[in-house]
């Protein structure tokens, strides 16, 4: 499999990896690196960047928009291998260490198994590594309790709690784009739908405070949604998170 690297807008770029998406930023030599995939992904990360022009040694810090490993997946390698750090929303620090998960069980997949897609789903993420742990040894949160990082691409953290506590999406004011993790998706494989919408109950630790955070997304200045899961959304962010609440009723 090949990473697939869309360039959305100048310096950014949506990767799907198998199954989860990452964002890459790049400002000179510099790159900022949004999420990492499942821990099988590590190799079409690494090509990723490589598509870009660019390599793990240049990438400045990686941002996690939660921990679940799928999105997780190799942030300790870049970590401990070149030194990048690895930066959450300081509620999602712990859950970067594993001092406590916030992921769909076993027993609550298997309890939905009969959902349509549910099974593929559930063999893809043993396939690719999804069950493995992978914690982070020295997560760090943000270095800016408010406002832009002073990272490539200037991302601005905005913590949207709910599928997990310390889960945030990056605004990316001057470009318009909001990188939304997943609390806001645009497809995914166990859903029947497609467009803006949230992941299925069973994924989100808090589905009310989840629905909830769609109302921060929702005054977020921006036209392109590039999500966790599913293609890059082109729009309104403000009525992708309008269509979400409602498919969510």
């Amino acid at each position: 499999m090949r990473a697939d690297v869309q360039q959305v807008a100048d310096g950014t770029y949506l990767v799907h990896g198998s199954n989860t998406n990452w964002v890459i930023l790049t400002e000179g030599d510099a790159v900022t690196l949004i999420d990492t995939g499942y821990p099988g992904d590590r190799q079409l990360v690494l090509d990723s960047l490589a598509a870009v022009g660019s390599s793990p040694e240049a990438v400045a810090a990686v941002l996690i928009t939660h921990a679940h490993n799928d999105h997780l997946g190799s942030a300790e390698h870049l970590r401990a291998t070149y030194g990048t750090p690895v930066y959450l929303h300081p509620a999602e620090v712990p859950h970067a260490r594993r001092e406590f998960l916030q992921q769909v069980t076993v027993g609550e997949v298997l309890r939905n198994v009969w959902r349509p897609g549910v099974l593929p789903w559930m063999v893809h993420v043993l396939q690719s590594g999804g069950t493995e742990q992978h914690p982070v040894t020295a997560p760090e949160p943000f270095p800016a309790a408010t406002g832009p990082l002073d990272l490539p691409g200037r991302p601005v953290p905005v913590h949207t709690p709910g599928h997990t506590d310390g889960h945030a999406v990056f605004h990316l004011p001057e470009a318009g784009i909001v990188v939304s993790g997943d609390a806001l998706v645009s497809g995914h494989r166990t859903s029947r739908v497609q467009g803006p919408q949230l992941l299925p109950d069973m994924f989100h630790h808090e589905r009310a405070r989840a629905v909830a955070s769609l109302d921060t997304i929702e005054e977020l200045d921006a036209d392109v949604l590039l999500p966790g899961h599913g293609p890059v959304h082109r729009g309104s962010v403000r009525e992708a998170a309008q269509r979400a609440r409602e498919r969510a009723v």
